[in-house]
């Protein structure tokens, strides 16, 4: 998608604010902005084989940290990744925030909590 009209839906519209506009459209291969968008024939077979909860449980006795954003239309991704992690585990919202938020947007991304994690996990 390269432009918004009335009838772009709320998630292209997040989307776009992040992959077509300044905020973050550098790719360090090139610099048309257009490509960071746009799948290859190689990348497309990868990411629909790609299942992130294969094995999810596997990870446990080491523990995880879920952070997801309140708003973010993938929050139910969040939900089942903690559902099916093992033990020990932590589900953390950040208060509005959506999907891509948490990429930039240094006054959302909850630093302390992540440094009270890595402190307490990497002894």
């Amino acid at each position: 998608m390269h432009r918004l009209d009335a009838d772009t839906h709320p998630i292209q519209r997040e989307f776009y604010d992040f992959y077509r506009t300044p905020r973050g459209e550098f790719t360090p291969a090139t610099s048309t902005p257009e490509v960071t968008t746009h799948p290859t024939l190689t990348s497309n077979v990868k990411f629909m084989n790609f299942y992130p909860f294969n094995d999810i449980e596997t990870i446990s006795p080491r523990p995880m940290l879920f952070i997801a954003g309140d708003q973010a239309h993938s929050k139910e991704f969040s939900e089942e990744a903690y559902r099916l992690a093992g033990q020990p585990k932590e589900l953390y919202w950040v208060k509005g925030a959506g999907h891509v938020d948490l990429y930039d947007r240094t006054d959302l991304i909850p630093f302390d909590k992540l440094a009270s994690f890595f402190r307490s996990s990497l002894k």
